[in-house]
């Protein structure tokens, strides 16, 4: 475990301002659902982002959502100076500062991500994002020199990282920024799965940012329809897939929606931190089904940072249903693992 346990002119700076990365939305079918009385929804803002619930619930549940949404983002938020994770980033190093479980199971969760992609994911990636402009306080932005790179991702490496279960705790070998923007919306959505399914509600689609979780029909009594979007920011709402989702959960990572362009260069908001740089494939968007939408949040950013090439090896040695868009010439191509190949459906 690498998280370790113990018991010149410059042309126009374009930027794209929308806060999900690759938007995965639900094509839910709403007619009919005069028949279907007790299907409601609900919706709101959380984690810079917005969310979306379609429930068959037989009583009110928007109490126990934001609730629940709140200590989620009290847990894991790098924008609440008062977050756990905050006050963990600005510990000394060496301090063990208490976390809930929950917190240290999405850590140990990203250990295991580290390990299995060889550092492609790593959640201390934090200065290196703030360093290329895709943190919480840009102003302005130009690509930043070399030193300053390598400056930062000094300060990068999970195997800093200490754990600990019993009780629930975190500290550090080093100076380091923990930025869970890659697993935190999937654990929410979990997280919101838990609460429904307490709640008795028998259906239900949840959506955080484009992390989707559903269990049972929709509302007519058909299996929920996820959308991917085309990777493309000239054909916005265009619909590269289907998917048919019935007790399992979707997440789509990308880069389409969130660069810079500098001197026609296109800079990705995805950061390897393994070179302190943004990747600079031509995969364009990965989507992964898992039984955990923590998991397919985590293993499609994962995938993205490591490409098309051994992002579709690990996913494949993984035995995970994933697809690839990757970007050609003259459009796009897709790529799949064996599992996936079971899943397509025709766009629509």
């Amino acid at each position: 475990m690498f998280f370790r346990q113990e018991n010149a002119s410059v042309a126009p700076v374009t930027r794209q301002l929308t806060v999900t990365v690759v938007r995965v939305f639900a094509l839910i079918v709403v007619a009919g659902c005069e028949a279907y009385p007790e299907y409601h929804r609900y919706d709101g803002l959380t984690m810079g982002t917005q969310y979306r619930i379609t429930a068959n619930c037989p009583t009110d549940i928007s109490a126990a959502v934001a609730v629940e949404l709140r200590v989620v983002n009290n847990e894991m938020s790098t924008f609440l100076e008062n977050s756990t994770i905050s006050e963990f980033n600005r510990a000394p190093v060496g301090t063990w500062v208490p976390a809930s479980s929950s917190l240290v199971k999405v850590i140990l969760a990203a250990a295991e991500l580290s390990e299995a992609s060889a550092g492609a994911f790593d959640v201390t990636v934090g200065p290196l994002v703030n360093l290329w402009g895709f943190g919480p306080d840009v102003t302005g932005w130009s690509p930043p020199e070399r030193a300053a790179v390598e400056d930062a991702r000094a300060k990068v490496g999970f195997a800093r990282l200490l754990v600990r279960q019993e009780p629930p705790e975190l500290s550090k070998t080093h100076e380091m920024f923990v930025d869970l923007s890659a697993i935190a919306k999937g654990h929410g959505v979990d997280r919101l799965s838990e609460v429904l399914n307490a709640a008795h509600c028998t259906d239900y689609l949840i959506d955080i940012g484009g992390e989707v979780r559903a269990r049972g029909l929709n509302a007519v009594g058909e299996s929920w329809r996820i959308g991917i979007e085309v990777p493309d920011p000239d054909r916005s709402g265009a619909i590269q897939r289907v998917l048919k989702l019935t007790d399992e959960a979707v997440a789509t990572s990308g880069d389409y929606r969130n660069f810079f362009e500098d001197r026609g260069q296109r800079y990705s908001h995805t950061i390897d931190p393994r070179t302190g740089y943004p990747v600079a494939h031509g995969l364009a968007s990965v989507t992964v089904i898992h039984e955990s939408a923590m998991w397919a949040d985590g293993y499609a950013t994962a995938l993205n940072v490591l490409g098309p090439v051994r992002g579709l090896e690990l996913a494949t040695d993984h035995e995970l249903a994933a697809l690839f868009v990757v970007r050609k010439e003259n459009g796009f191509e897709e790529r799949y693992t064996p599992i996936m190949r079971t899943r397509l459906t025709v766009s629509e």
